[in-house]
């Protein structure tokens, strides 16, 4: 599904991956309100989101259709590189982030690994959300009168969880561990289910906070 306010620029984007093999754009919007409810209707697996929409701002949109639906993916397109706008898109659950300046290919390279769940983003950016991701982490958790136990992740999940925040795509950390990509994204998905969370951003601060991204000890 593609979501722009600009007519000519949204058709072109709905035009270009709309005649990629394999792909199928099975809806539009043209601003916030009607981007929620179009894609709640088509159930769309990647979210091609402009931040700069009437109505609602994307980032509310993302937030919202993200959190009822933690499955989608979705993929900025936004014409502005502006650090503060790249975190807070990333923040309300977007898992890249793509300046307007890319090519065609780029842009669909770019859904096709969304729909695969690795982070995309142009190049630059994604040190910046890592050191976020950091930053975060380093921040006190709000304290909890009565905290949970923490739930039990299998030692696999948990290989996967230390992968995924050192920042690696789900590519990259099925070549790693030799399994297939498809068995990577059902352990983040578990992982994300015991957890009660809801998206990558929280599943690498979790991960982070607890130290998953430095080697253990044995690896060293």
């Amino acid at each position: 599904m593609v979501v722009d306010d600009h007519p000519m620029w949204r058709d072109a984007v709905a035009r270009d991956l709309g005649a990629e093999p394999g792909f199928e754009v099975v809806a539009t919007a043209g601003d916030g309100e009607q981007a929620v409810r179009r894609a709640r209707a088509a159930a769309p697996d990647v979210l091609v989101l402009d931040l700069n929409l009437p109505a609602k701002p994307g980032v509310q949109v993302c937030k919202e259709l993200v959190g009822t639906d933690p499955a989608l993916r979705v993929l900025v397109l936004s014409a502005s590189g502006e650090h503060a706008d790249v975190l807070e898109a990333v923040k309300s659950g977007a898992t890249g982030y793509l300046v307007k300046s890319a090519s065609t290919e780029e842009l669909i390279d770019a859904v096709r690994r969304t729909a695969d769940g690795d982070p995309v983003f142009t190049p630059g950016l994604a040190g910046l959300v890592l050191g976020e991701y950091r930053r975060l982490a380093s921040e006190p958790a709000p304290a909890t009168a009565d905290e949970p136990l923490a739930p039990q992740l299998t030692d696999r999940e948990t290989e996967v969880l230390r992968l995924v925040a050192k920042g690696l795509s789900y590519k990259q950390i099925a070549e790693r561990l030799v399994i297939s990509h498809r068995t990577v994204q059902n352990h983040v998905q578990n992982t994300l289910g015991k957890l009660q969370l809801h998206n990558r951003v929280e599943l690498v601060r979790y991960a982070i906070e607890r130290g998953l991204d430095e080697e253990p000890p044995e690896s060293r």
